[in-house]
C-alpha cells in the first residue's frame, strides 16, 4: 500500500493578487486545485477574483504589522498553508537619483522589501511546522542590472533579492524551499501606468515596438511550475525575459 499523503492539497498565500502577475498567479494556482488565499489592498478586486476562481480573499496591506497579523490569524483558522508567494511590490517614478523623490523611494522600499520581510517573517513558523514549506519571491532583472532612471527600483529589487538569498541559507535546515523568479519586460495593466503617475503615453514607452513582451500569464505559469515541482527540486533562480530582450541593454523593437 502506498503511504498516505499528509498534505493532500497545496495551499498558498499569494500577495499582490488584485492585478497583474499576482492575480494571474492566484488564478493559475486555483485552477490547478490549490487552496489560494488571495491578498491585496483592494477588496473589490479580490471579491471578483474569489467569485471567479474560488480563492479566499483577504484584504490586507502587507507593510502594516497589524494587518499582517490579522492575515496570519485568518490563514491559521482556515487550516494554514505550505507555500507563500510574494508578488506584491511595484515601481514608482523614473527620476534620476539627482531628482529622486523621498515618497517614491519610501513606497518602493516598503512595498518590495519591508512588505516581503514582514509577511515572510509572520508565516515562517507555519512553513517550518509544515515540514515542506516553500517561499517564492518575485523580484526583477532590475535587481541584476541597473539603468538610468531606475535607481530606486534597482535598489529595492536588489535588496529584495539579497533578502531572498539570505532566507534560502537560513531556512534550509527547516526544509523550506526558497525560489526567486526574476522577470524582465512584462506588460501588465498597471505596473508602468502606476510607475508613470497615471500617464498612459509614458507608460506605453517601455513596450513600444516590442511585438511580444511577457504577459502576466507567462510569469504565472512559471511560478506555478516552480511551486508544483516535487519539493526536493528547488529552482533557486529563474530569470525570464521575452526573446526580444536578449539582455537588459539589448531589446529589439519594431518586430513584424
Amino acid at each position: 500500500m502506498l503511504p498516505t499523503n499528509p498534505h493532500p492539497q497545496h495551499a498558498a498565500v499569494v500577495t499582490g493578487a488584485s492585478s497583474g502577475i499576482g492575480e494571474a498567479a492566484a488564478r493559475t494556482l486555483a485552477a490547478a486545485g490549490w487552496k489560494v488565499f488571495a491578498v491585496a489592498r483592494r477588496a473589490d478586486r479580490l471579491a471578483k477574483l474569489a467569485q471567479e476562481t474560488g480563492a479566499i480573499p483577504v484584504a490586507a496591506d502587507i507593510t502594516d504589522d497589524a494587518q499582517v497579523a490579522a492575515l496570519l490569524a485568518v490563514v491559521e483558522a482556515a487550516g494554514g498553508i505550505d507555500t507563500l508567494v510574494n508578488i506584491a511590490g511595484g515601481a514608482r517614478g523614473a527620476d534620476y537619483l539627482a531628482e529622486a523623490k523621498n515618497e517614491d523611494w519610501d513606497f518602493m522600499l516598503q512595498a518590495n522589501v519591508m512588505g516581503t520581510m514582514k509577511i515572510t517573517r509572520a508565516f515562517l513558523p507555519m512553513l517550518r511546522a509544515h515540514g515542506e514549506g516553500t517561499v517564492l519571491n518575485l523580484t526583477s532583472t532590475a535587481g541584476l542590472v541597473s539603468y538610468e532612471g531606475g535607481s530606486g527600483y534597482n535598489a529595492a529589487k536588489a535588496a529584495q533579492r539579497a533578502l531572498t538569498q539570505a532566507l534560502r541559507l537560513e531556512e534550509v535546515e527547516y526544509n523550506i524551499r526558497v525560489i526567486e523568479v526574476l522577470p524582465g519586460l512584462v506588460q501588465t495593466e498597471e505596473f508602468a501606468l502606476r510607475r508613470m503617475g497615471g500617464d498612459r503615453e509614458l507608460a506605453q514607452k517601455p513596450y513600444a515596438g516590442v511585438a511580444k513582451p511577457l504577459t502576466a500569464g507567462d510569469v504565472a505559469d512559471i511560478v506555478s511550475y516552480a511551486v508544483n515541482a516535487p519539493h526536493h527540486v528547488n529552482l533557486d533562480e529563474i530569470v525570464v525575459r521575452p526573446v526580444a530582450q536578449a539582455a537588459a541593454h539589448k531589446l529589439i523593437r519594431g518586430q513584424a
